[in-house]
């Protein structure tokens, strides 16, 4: 996008406004005040629309306050997974971030509890705003309850007559929320409108600025000074030029390019889609989004009003407001049929690509240090005599140092440990960038059981959201069929938790111990779990030597699940010699994105430390160089393929 004055912009889109945590409850049907258990999102209706441009593929940024707090790290942290500029975001250290509790009641009720007494966003001021970051994009969206406060309405229309000067276009999101202009109690927070002239007066004076301005009805009429709709859109036509747009929930939009006529049907209508309602918080973010999708392009207004009512159908069928906003794929899949469920969550298709093409960050390589191995430590220590396993854990938080020392703060790396040794390592790294995986299978078992509980959903509970479930299951395509059933259940119940908790989940497939190996075994497997329904976030694969093994798995993961993330090799014990030859035939693959290996690494160092042959250092230094090796060896296969 360029300016009138020839200016290249490095955004699309800059919003400024509110910025908030939001606790959505978690029980759909009953009261706020029964609500047990809280899911945690960044909200804020600037936020959320700064991340739904993001994922719609524009580049977006936000200008606002957080605290300096771990809620406001959070909205950061977030935002830049999403792609969203930070630049503009403001750590606040004198307020905190403000909170927003929600609930789904039912249909209709939507309870809503604003905490945002001298919260951080609402104490911007034109002091914030640099009109350098504000030209550096195409337009800017500014919203209705940051003009609700002196010092946030100043640094509204600072930034806003900013964008004019630079040739930019500015948006204007209505936004209206009665409590925040202090209209309605504070336990009302769902309210939509209260007639106030003062606030009337107050929105329209940034009408001479804006190029777009979108509301509901109720909006409007707060706008427009009346609750005749046609009569609110014909004053605010008087004050401005901007295309007005008019969101009419289920029934779709309206749009006026021109001047208003006497019935909103003669505006350009967008027709809805015909979508279960199950939660109308956020749907009005995810249309404006999708709306700019098309018009910051120049796109035909008709296209811009069904991208809009699309990504609101979209929205309005799930729990949540910025984390249920669509991607571009999922946009484009969405509009590509039009025999979707009226409960569109229950579409597998949509709600796989949704989950899928909106997963952080993305990985063109990884290359794992695997100390989850728990048995393996077991028979160690019982076979050495001399040791104890009270010093397993101290052993793999020296994993930890060993993946740090080759790792740095370089991408691509990871650590996979468990919860019953390798704690204190899990711990250690969770606060690096590091890949986190963790197992869950009981170690050994055939069929699967799990460490922990019978039920997967249970254990995932207590986990943290970074933890990449790992699951290995021995399975051969040729097992006897109440073995493959008991194994196939388990395999679902594990993947069904991972969804409901947002786990990524890792499957690792070990068919060599249970039966001859063919050119299409491990692929046969792969297909099979895919049509039990389950689409690993990844798999975990033994090395295969012979190219044709990689070409079926690829062939089979391609047109199944082209979104999934990839292939990491395991080790199996196997020699140094025998995993680099391994490598140059894997290598070969786009989707194997490198190696989660253990023992290899540090079965030697590990049987000298626990026996006092080496001390601290030593071990860490022979595991980053063993682990170096590796790396280094996987690396240089991959050059040699693409040479």
């Amino acid at each position: 996008m360029t300016s009138k004055h020839g200016q290249e912009h490095v955004l699309d889109l800059i919003t400024l406004g509110r910025s908030s945590v939001d606790l959505y409850g978690e029980q759909v049907g009953g009261r706020l005040e029964r609500m047990r258990s809280f899911a945690k999102y960044i909200g804020g209706s600037p936020t959320n629309t700064a991340v739904g441009v993001a994922r719609l593929g524009l580049k977006s940024g936000l200008i606002t306050r957080v605290g300096s707090d771990h809620m406001g790290r959070f909205i950061r942290e977030e935002l830049l997974r999403e792609g969203v500029d930070v630049s503009g975001v403001i750590s606040d250290p004198e307020r905190l971030t403000a909170l927003v509790l929600l609930g789904i009641r039912d249909a209709d009720s939507f309870p809503l509890i604003f905490y945002r007494e001298n919260c951080a966003d609402m104490a911007l001021c034109e002091a914030d705003i640099d009109p350098g970051l504000v030209a550096s994009a195409g337009a800017l969206l500014i919203n209705g309850t940051h003009l609700s406060r002196p010092d946030v309405y100043a640094a509204s229309l600072k930034a806003a007559r900013a964008m004019k000067a630079a040739g930019g276009r500015v948006i204007f999101d209505i936004d209206f929320r009665p409590v925040l202009w202090g209209l309605a109690s504070k336990e009302n927070g769902e309210d939509r409108f209260v007639a106030s002239a003062a606030v009337t007066a107050e929105l329209q004076s940034v009408l001479p600025l804006c190029d777009l301005i979108v509301g509901t009805e109720e909006e409007i009429h707060i706008l427009g000074g009346t609750t005749d709709t046609v009569a609110a859109l014909r004053t605010i036509r008087a004050a401005s030029n901007a295309l007005l747009v008019c969101k009419r929930g289920a029934d779709g939009c309206v749009a006026f390019p021109g001047a208003v006529p006497d019935s909103l049907n003669e505006g350009v209508v967008g027709q809805g889609f015909k979508i279960e309602v199950f939660n109308v918080l956020g749907a009005g973010d995810a249309f404006m989004a999708g709306f700019l999708r098309g018009w910051l392009r120049d796109e035909p207004i008709e296209l811009c009003c069904t991208y809009a009512n699309a990504c609101g159908a979209m929205v309005v069928s799930r729990h949540g407001c910025a984390p249920a906003q669509p991607s571009w794929d999922e946009l484009q899949c969405f509009l590509s049929r039009s025999d979707w469920p009226r409960r569109l969550r229950d579409s597998t298709t949509l709600e796989h690509i949704h989950w899928a093409t909106n997963r952080h960050p993305n990985y063109d390589e990884m290359t794992v240090l695997a100390i989850d191995h728990r048995s393996q430590f077991d028979d160690l220590v019982s076979t050495l005599g001399t040791a104890n396993l009270d010093r397993v854990p101290r052993f793999k938080e020296l994993a930890l140092k060993a993946l740090e020392r080759v790792a740095s703060d370089n991408p691509g790396f990871g650590l996979l440990a468990d919860g019953r040794y390798g704690m204190r390592a899990l711990e250690g790294a969770v606060d690096t960038r590091y890949w986190i995986g963790r197992p869950i299978e009981q170690p050994g078992s055939r069929p699967l059981t799990f460490e922990g509980g019978f039920e997967a959903a249970t254990i995932l509970a207590d986990w943290p959201l970074d933890h990449v479930v790992k699951c290995l299951v021995f399975y051969h395509p040729d097992d006897p069929a109440d073995l493959r059933a008991q194994q196939d259940r388990q395999i679902l119940r594990l993947f069904e938790a991972c969804r409901h908790t947002r786990h990524e989940l890792l499957l690792e497939i070990i068919a060599s111990k249970h039966g001859p190996i063919a050119t299409d075994t491990v692929a046969r497997v792969v297909e099979h779990i895919y049509d039990l329904g389950v689409y690993p976030d990844w798999w975990k694969l033994e090395p295969a030597a012979e190219p044709g093994a990689w070409a079926a798995i690829e062939r089979v993961i391609e047109a199944r699940d082209p979104h999934c993330r990839g292939i990491v090799l395991l080790g199996l014990a196997a020699s140094e010699t025998e995993l680099l030859e391994s490598f140059a035939a894997a290598a070969a693959s786009a989707l194997v994105k490198g190696f989660a290996v253990g023992r290899t690494i540090w079965s030697e160092p590990a049987a000298r430390w626990l026996k006092g042959e080496i001390d601290d250092e030593a071990a860490v230094g022979e595991m980053a160089g063993n682990f170096a090796v590796l790396v280094c060896g996987w690396r240089a296969a991959r050059r040699e393929q693409a040479a």
